[in-house]
């Protein structure tokens, strides 16, 4: 795996979906970096519009780009909202990808998702499993739509010697995530339902599938960190993964986000609702070996994620006040 140094120092840098959980934290780690930020609000540029992103990296010439847009959620979304995922992420994927080589940038990197990999891959899952067996049926047109943008990074770099590269990365959670009752994934749906259940006294709550899964989580500033690490030191064509190398079972984890919440009641396991991939834990070897590793542990990332989660409702709360007064 050649070491290829690149300067960021200076350069004028375009994050696709900001406003989004990953998007926002690389926001707040590139701040650190001295670069000029560019982004985009979905106001101002549709992703999944091919003429108008091409005409916005035409007028506006990213030297570097993260292409952190894309349509998520978890796994009743993902199931329910098949049509929908996989032309989404189509379209903003090939969009931004064929327009940062049209506008010549300097290099991109495209974030793709755990998903990617089939559904019983050997454990932990390293980067050569990538099309080696059947997905994850619920989620297989999300994991589809990532696969095609890694290939399609991989066919520019080949064709046109550009320099885009592929990020993996496992479970996320942490400010910014999405917790709607039924479209968000396991950590911010299980905050919120922790959460909930503490305020009205509820004797239980109930998690989805068995428990029995086991699942790798990364505390999305984490992510970020390692994405910028990576823009800087790494230059391949194939993926490579991001996560923390370890993995609990649902159920173990449902128990951690109780004790972050201050939950004390039982916690039960609706069966009748999917599992998903029985485990799913990345082999973070060729990250390692680069030098980098996750800094924040998953107590001390719940309670953050808490935090920021708690901010939100109170934000929410004082502008629902705030239209009330003016209605």
């Amino acid at each position: 795996m050649p070491h290829t140094p690149f300067e960021l120092d200076g350069k004028t840098v375009f994050v696709a979906g900001h406003r989004g959980m990953v998007g926002s934290a690389l926001l707040r780690r590139l701040a650190q970096e001295g670069v000029k930020l560019l982004t985009a609000g979905r106001a101002e540029l549709d992703l999944r519009d091919q003429a108008a992103v091409r005409e916005w990296f035409a007028a506006n010439r990213p030297q570097v780009v993260f292409v952190a847009a894309a349509k998520v959620g978890g796994i009743a979304a993902n199931n329910a909202l098949r049509g929908q995922f996989i032309y989404e992420n189509l379209a903003i994927t090939t969009n931004i990808i064929h327009a940062a080589y049209a506008s010549r940038a300097e290099k991109l990197m495209f974030l793709g998702s755990s998903c990617i990999y089939p559904r019983l891959a050997a454990q932990p899952i390293s980067e050569d499993s990538l099309l080696t067996g059947p997905l994850e049926p619920t989620n297989e047109p999300y994991a589809i739509a990532k696969i095609a943008g890694i290939k399609m990074a991989e066919a520019y770099r080949s064709q046109y010697g550009v320099d885009f590269v592929s990020v993996m990365p496992t479970n996320l959670y942490g400010p910014g995530d999405n917790y709607h009752p039924e479209h968000s994934h396991v950590v911010a749906a299980l905050i919120r339902r922790f959460h909930e259940a503490k305020l009205s006294k509820a004797p239980s709550v109930v998690v989805w599938g068995t428990g029995a899964p086991r699942r790798e989580f990364l505390y999305v500033d984490d992510l970020a960190d390692a994405c910028v690490f990576l823009m800087k030191n790494y230059s391949d064509a194939g993926p490579i993964n991001i996560g923390t190398g370890e993995d609990i079972t649902i159920a173990e984890f449902a128990a951690e986000v109780a004790v972050t919440v201050g939950y004390t009641g039982e916690i039960e396991f609706d069966a009748s609702r999917p599992d998903g991939t029985p485990r799913k834990l990345l082999d973070v070897g060729r990250l390692s070996r680069l030098g980098w590793r996750a800094s924040t542990s998953l107590r001390d990332g719940l309670r953050l994620a808490y935090g920021a989660f708690l901010d939100n409702e109170a934000f929410d709360k004082k502008n629902a006040a705030a239209d009330l007064v003016t209605s």
